[in-house]
């Protein structure tokens, strides 16, 4: 695939998951079976954070590559971390980087704001 190819698959995903709920049949579609971590991260989100927003706020690509630096936007309305649900909104920064092959996410990198993510739902100060 294209970088603009690439970078396409990336927007469609982005856009197929933010503020909806991320079923397995939708994850199937644009994640490959190589990348049984993400769909677990996205499950283990899902619980704590239900239909999590994930807002991309720059998109970079380069060979089998796309990175997207994003805001996740949700309220902790579930267990998260063994952590009870607060109710509170959180809006944390983060970067992800995805590697593309045959049409899908196949490998990712992910860095988020834990801190910030752990004050904004009072556990940490």
């Amino acid at each position: 695939m294209s970088v603009a190819e690439n970078k396409a698959l990336v927007r469609r995903y982005i856009d197929a998951i933010s503020g909806k709920a991320k079923t397995a049949s939708l994850q199937d579609q644009y994640i490959a079976d190589s990348d049984e971590v993400l769909k677990q991260h996205i499950a283990n989100s899902e619980v704590g954070f239900p239909k999590y927003e994930f807002i991309p706020e720059d998109m970079f690509a380069e060979g089998d590559r796309v990175a997207v630096r994003f805001t996740f936007h949700a309220a902790h309305q579930g267990v998260f971390m063994g952590i009870p649900p607060t109710g509170k909104q959180v809006s944390v920064p983060g970067i992800i980087i995805y590697r593309i092959a045959d049409g899908k996410i196949a490998e990712h990198w992910l860095q988020m704001d834990a801190m910030a993510l752990m004050q904004q739902i009072g556990v940490q100060p």
